[in-house]
């Protein structure tokens, strides 16, 4: 098999490319870095084994000899290696290195470029690192030079002559003698210079000094720095959305959490994924479920409340046209689009996304009586919709679709939350499920429920309600919550 060398670019995942993404997939290796994110390991099979050879400035460091012949070992076991690197394999990050060790030991290779932090730093950053009108070059300089040379390998003085934009990788630790270098070499101690720490990732930081100041400026690594006419420009993006910097925990179901994941991080957000409860299936191991979709045909209506719901019904169901003649209703546009992707049309969609909307808007029965409704639901739920039915002359069948179970969140995932600056409940489980497995954890301090039935639920247990969706969807929780942080 190939040892793949894969760029994993600068941080955040949306910036992986397709290739890199399509070997993590199929990897049984993951050789990875200490800038390595949880999101991009995730993307391996649960069951690939995991190896940190993480480099620290000021911790414990695996020697590059040893992740060489990591890597050789490994391809020579036949395995499928993915050597996870931040930014490009071949930009100072040693690829050379592992790819000339893996060609001398007759091991099949390939590389993987990955987006360079030396230009995707700066632009999340909302620096150029060209302008027609004032920077038509960039160099790209390591900091962090070889140990075994005293003298150094860096002509700074030569570098600063070139002019441009100079983009300074690693450079935290020798950052005033780069800077006395640079401007011994004849640049201006107020040329505009820039850090941008943890780039392209939520905790992204920017400084903005200039080059006489730079080095007494609290920076911290990893960062990348920027000296040049385009240091002083500011066409901040990145951290002005308008959750950047806060840390947000989603309770839901792992399965279920990536869209609310998304929503959140593409409003600026950092997330912590705590899934709270785990859907699992009904007690009888759905054997109500399949009878009731078998015969789907003897209702009048079927009631979907969730995609869940929906989903598990529809598992059931042999055949789309099992539903001629039969109307049904679903609970919020989610539930709804489930639907519409197995080209189903809910016939009924409350204008409010709670049981109490539905009953107002459901029809009468018929009028001889007899009529049927069906409602595939999780185990507990309320009996609102249910009881309203019955009220109503409908005969209501209540059929266990799935149950919510308690999840087990990993320390890590428990220390992440206890820190975090919101928590996000998408149902009333999510609520009950949490407070069962927080402990001893202080709740973040911005409770966010995406209806009110969820804010009624959390208030029943003690919680104090700050945002409550006014659509009672993940985009409008979102919007919510921005709105709120926005003031």
């Amino acid at each position: 098999m190939t040892v793949s060398l894969v760029g994993a670019g600068p941080g955040d995942p949306g910036l992986l490319t397709v290739r890199a993404a399509e070997l993590l997939a199929a990897a049984e290796v993951v050789v990875y870095d200490r800038l390595s994110l949880e999101g991009l390991l995730a993307l391996a099979p649960a069951d690939a084994e995991r190896i940190s050879v993480a480099k620290s400035p000021t911790g414990p460091s695996t020697p590059q000899d040893e992740i060489n012949a990591l890597l050789v070992e490994r391809g020579r076991r036949g395995e499928r290696v993915v050597r996870l690197k931040g930014g490009d394999p071949f930009v100072f990050a040693r690829g050379g290195e592992e790819a000339a060790a893996l060609l001398a030991a007759g091991i099949p290779f390939e590389v993987v470029p990955g987006v360079t932090s030396a230009i995707a730093v700066p632009a999340y950053a909302g620096i150029p690192v060209t302008l027609r009108h004032s920077s038509t070059s960039f160099t790209v300089v390591t900091g962090h030079e070889d140990p075994t040379r005293p003298e150094g390998s860096v002509d700074w003085e030569a570098v600063a002559r070139v002019g441009g934009t100079i983009v300074v990788l690693m450079g935290v630790g020798r950052i005033r003698a780069i800077a006395d270098r640079l401007m011994a070499g004849g640049l201006a101690p107020d040329t505009p210079a820039a850090s941008v720490q943890w780039g392209t990732r939520p905790e992204q930081r920017t400084i903005r000094a200039t080059l006489g100041t730079i080095a007494d400026q609290p920076l911290a690594s990893p960062s990348t720095i920027v000296i040049g006419e385009v240091a002083g420009v500011d066409l901040s993006w990145f951290e002005s959305r308008p959750l950047f910097g806060k840390r947000v925990v989603v309770t839901r179901a792992r399965a279920q959490a990536s869209e609310l994941v998304t929503a959140l991080e593409a409003a600026g957000a950092s997330t912590v994924e705590l899934a709270a409860i785990e859907i699992t299936d009904p007690a009888d191991g759905g054997a109500e479920l399949r009878a009731a979709a078998a015969g789907v045909g003897a209702y009048d209506w079927v009631v979907l409340t969730s995609i869940n719901g929906a989903n598990r019904f529809l598992d059931e169901l042999r055949d789309a046209r099992d539903l001629a003649g039969v109307s049904v209703a679903a609970i919020g546009p989610g539930t709804a689009a489930a639907l519409a992707e197995r080209n189903i049309v809910a016939d009924l969609i409350p204008k409010e996304y709670v049981a109490e909307s539905l009953l107002d808007a459901f029809p009468a029965p018929p009028s001889g009586g007899g009529g049927r409704v069906l409602l595939p639901r999780a185990a507990v739920a309320r009996d609102v919709l249910p009881d309203g039915l019955r009220a109503a002359g409908w005969e209501v069948d209540v059929v266990e679709a799935y149950r919510t179970v308690t999840a087990s969140p990993t320390l890590r995932q428990r220390e992440a939350a206890a820190t975090a600056d919101v928590i996000t409940f998408t149902a009333s489980s999510t609520v009950e499920r949490y407070l069962e497995v927080k402990g001893d954890d202080p709740v973040p301090p911005l409770v966010a429920c995406i209806g009110p039935i969820t804010a009624d639920t959390a208030r029943a247990h003690g919680l104090t309600v700050d945002v409550v969706a006014d659509e009672h969807t993940i985009p409008g929780l979102v919007a919510a919550l921005v709105a709120h942080v926005s003031g």
